[in-house]
């Protein structure tokens, strides 16, 4: 058996904008409804985790796994500008509890994508007081986050700063990745840094940023090498090399692209893809823990994001069996992993795709809201119980 260390976290993600439901607060509830829109659909109702999170955590509680990464909605606690939800906070602070009283160690993500729509009209990350209403917000949240060990404090700034670059919000994907706005990188920086000093005001808790890592791969063509970082490096490299110093990083991976001396390549007409698109390729995770680990220079790694769109579950399962299998290589060769957080618990709401890239180890009825615990499930609470594979 592959054994994974003593105390090896195994979880399940999600973010709140993409299974609460109803956020009308945010920027992304008013792009959605915005005339012309390229979101496919609304996210409405999404999965109506918000009022169901106690019934969520305990199927992933039951299937064997002992973590959960969810994200509070900074929209929701502050959805006019200066105006706090006491509300709201109290919402967040009974899921961190009910996360612990079914036994899952609670990672929380402060802001994951989504921000309050003053926030946006004021001058989004472009503003001078940018940092100033993030790091507000963040001490406006610390109080609930008593006993919380793992502070996710910006969730994939490396996209962010490319949503942020004014192309289409549809692009979400590896091939073809928009040109990052490197300002908003800078100012994700510093609010990064602000809210992590904050978030470690509190006993015992630690912070760090998850990053989307890409796995480019060179061609190996004339030029392909240096194009991998011109193109790789403000998109991924640079928030690993920005990550050295902080408590952990996370690392989300999912696909590989191939970079040539013209840039990225579509995929492949004869590999696996899946609902994304993307290809098929379970050694991404692998391949963006060890970036992670040397270019951040041994800062240890949390799996916050790892996982697969696709309405065949036994792909899903062969695709986590193969990047549990590549990150116990990386473990064996040294790299302090500390938790694997599969995307996602839930089937979800993904951004301007909509609802059909199923992602989730649970479906649900878009009608009744009734829960369906999908094999993959089981699978992976079984591997949490063993702790290995």
């Amino acid at each position: 058996m592959l054994t994974f260390p003593d105390g090896f976290l195994w979880g399940a993600a999600t973010a709140a904008h993409q299974v609460e439901g109803n956020n009308t607060t945010s920027n992304w509830w008013a792009m959605e409804h915005a005339p012309g829109s390229p979101m496919v659909e609304p996210s409405g109702d999404a999965a109506d985790h918000f009022h169901r999170y106690p019934e969520d955590m305990r199927l992933l509680a039951d299937a064997g796994l002992n973590s959960y990464r969810f994200s509070v909605e900074w929209a929701r606690i502050e959805p006019e500008r200066g105006f706090v939800s006491r509300a709201m906070l109290d919402h967040y602070r009974r899921m961190i509890d009910t996360a612990r009283e079914n036994g899952l160690d609670p990672t929380v993500t402060l802001m994951h994508f989504t921000v309050p729509q003053w926030f946006q009209k004021d001058g989004f990350w472009r503003a001078d007081d940018a940092v100033d209403l993030f790091s507000r917000y963040v001490e406006t949240v610390l109080p609930i986050l008593d006993g919380v060990t793992y502070v996710c404090t910006i969730n994939e700034p490396n996209i962010a700063a490319m949503l942020a670059g004014g192309e289409d919000a549809a692009n979400l994907v590896a091939y073809g990745l928009p040109n990052p706005d490197l300002a908003v990188a800078d100012t994700l920086l510093d609010a990064h840094h602000r809210a992590s000093e904050i978030v470690r005001s509190v006993s015992g808790a630690q912070a760090g940023w998850t990053i989307a890592t890409q796995a480019f791969h060179s061609t190996g063509e004339p030029g392909a090498d240096e194009m991998v970082s011109t193109y790789g490096d403000p998109r991924d490299h640079w928030y690993l090399d920005q990550s050295a110093g902080d408590d952990f990083v996370g690392v989300q991976a999912y696909t590989r692209t191939f970079i040539g001396p013209e840039g990225p390549r579509p995929v492949a007409d004869d590999v696996e893809t899946t609902l994304t698109g993307w290809e098929f390729f379970p050694e991404a995770l692998e391949l963006g823990v060890r970036s992670a680990w040397e270019r951040s220079g041994g800062v240890p790694i949390l799996v916050t994001e790892n996982g697969i769109a696709t309405a065949d579950d036994t792909r899903r399962i062969a695709y986590t069996q193969g990047a549990l299998e590549g990150l116990h290589r990386a473990i064996s060769d040294g790299i302090d992993v500390r938790a694997y957080q599969h995307w996602s618990a839930l089937d979800n709401y993904e951004w301007a795709s909509g609802f059909a890239p199923t992602f989730g180890l649970i479906g649900f009825d878009r009608e009744t809201f009734v829960r369906s615990p999908k094999p993959s499930l089981a699978w992976l609470g079984e591997v949490a119980r063993r702790n290995g594979l």
